[in-house]
């Protein structure tokens, strides 16, 4: 069984070859000018051209479209925060925060109509996301998260609490006590979506540019290697490589996750596994993992691994590093310990962005005709529609709900130094993995906690 360990994602190696599209060939002017081609800016590009035909749009990529987490993830398209509802409340309102997880949760209906209004081909399927509670902490914690989420006004319609014949029921993972389910999630092919998305762009109008590299934005105009682009309004949107713009690499974190995904598996598997309509699926340990049942019938599944490197560090050879990988292989057969000996297809790795008081953000600049979103902690495949829908709604001036919300704001303060923030958060993920072990001891961890709420600025 062939191992790809060359860090392309199982989304875009099915693609291959991808499209090719032309450098910048010198200076060029445009309306707007959208750093990043992955899901923000692309978001960001279609609804600009659907709101105004008329604007000259240009998206620039420093690789190919969908290079970056855009074409890596785990498929998720989920309407969470990391930061939940009550940070935003914090900033505003606990109503104007509620709204804002509303338009979140309207985001993944709002990704699903576009989908079919462009047919993009892309295994588009909402069927939720089931949380395996594994041990007595776990499911003490989910308790207290749906009674946390109902005290704020969501349902069962929203999240609700399973017992162990309702969650077996839906997936059969070893040693599950109960489980959580949150219904505004669909599972999807990134790559397929991204790519597609770039063409209903393109068809409208947008022009996209690779292998072009940004060096650095200023008031109305993108330095790039390959000539400079001036607009009346810029957007960046490049999320964990923000670190490579001048003076930018303390803006966010950026954090590695490791993905795996399998050979597909047979109709007998499946039936033993279930997953039948397709919900991604997660447990609720500290040290995060995630998965999903592919549309050709694959488990795709991650973990964070190794997930930091020094100086903000970006590096091709750590996505594939064997023993990150080993650990991620480790958790999928202890959540399915029916699926040892299966073939493992491919390997391979990605980064997102964690900004420091762990709260995704839009900001505005209008004086500057500056725009920024990101910091999404791995949700991104939801919250980035949302972004590029608000981002340009405000750049054409239309008057929605979306263009009041509370997470738009200033751009997140800046890291600490090193060595400040690598032994903040290598020592932080090894102590999570700690207290995810005493957990699996059947005692509850405060420390596992403390920790977490620590790495959220709480």
């Amino acid at each position: 069984m062939r191992a790809v360990l060359t860090g392309h994602s199982l989304w875009l190696d099915q693609l291959s070859p991808l499209p090719q599209r032309p450098a910048l060939n010198g200076s060029l002017e445009a309306d707007v000018v959208v750093v990043g081609g992955g899901f923000t800016g692309l978001w960001t590009a279609y609804y600009l051209k659907q709101l105004d035909p008329s604007l000259s749009v240009v998206v620039v990529e420093r690789h190919h479209v969908g290079f970056g987490a855009s074409g890596r993830n785990g498929g998720w398209v989920v309407a969470e925060f990391a930061c939940g509802l009550d940070r935003y409340a914090a900033m505003s309102s606990h109503d104007e925060a509620f709204r804002l997880v509303r338009e979140l949760h309207a985001s993944v209906g709002e990704i699903g109509r576009v989908i079919r209004a462009e047919g993009i081909e892309c295994g588009f399927h909402k069927g939720g996301t089931i949380r395996f509670a594994r041990n007595a902490a776990q499911l003490e914690r989910q308790r207290q998260e749906v009674a946390h989420e109902h005290a704020a006004g969501f349902t069962d319609d929203d999240f609700r609490l399973l017992s162990p014949d309702q969650t077996r029921s839906i997936a059969a993972a070893d040693g599950v006590l109960g489980g959580l389910f949150f219904a505004h999630t669909a599972a999807v092919d990134p790559g397929r979506l991204v790519t597609g998305l770039a063409a209903a762009c393109e068809d409208a109008g947008v022009i996209i540019v690779e292998r072009t590299t940004v060096e650095s934005v200023g008031d109305h105009v993108v330095h790039t290697d390959r000539g400079d682009l001036r607009a009346r309004h810029i957007v960046q949107a490049i999320e964990a490589y923000t670190r490579d713009l001048d003076g930018e690499r303390r803006r966010l974190l950026p954090v590695y996750s490791r993905m795996i995904a399998t050979e597909p598996l047979t109709a007998e598997q499946w039936a033993e596994i279930g997953l039948d309509d397709r919900p991604t699926f997660a447990d609720d340990r500290y040290m995060v993992i995630y998965g999903q049942r592919t549309e050709d019938g694959r488990l795709a599944f991650g973990g964070r691994g190794i997930p930091y490197l020094w100086g903000s560090g970006i590096d091709p050879a750590s996505e594939v590093r064997s023993d990150s990988h080993a650990r991620v292989d480790a958790a999928l057969f202890e959540l399915f310990p029916q699926l040892r000996g299966i073939g493992i297809t491919h390997r391979w790795g990605g980064v997102l962005a964690i900004p420091r008081d762990w709260t995704p953000f839009v900001h505005h600049d209008p004086d500057r005709g500056f725009l920024a979103a990101g910091g999404y902690v791995g949700e991104g495949v939801a919250t980035a529609n949302l972004a590029g829908r608000t981002m340009a709604e405000l750049i054409t001036g239309a008057d929605t709900q979306r263009v009041g919300l509370p997470w738009i704001k200033a751009l997140p303060r800046r890291w600490e130094p090193e060595p400040l923030r690598w032994l903040g958060v290598r020592s932080s993920y090894r102590l999570m993995a700690a207290a995810d072990r005493i957990e699996d001891r059947g005692k509850t961890s405060r420390l596992g906690i403390t920790l977490a709420n620590l790495l959220r600025g709480s």
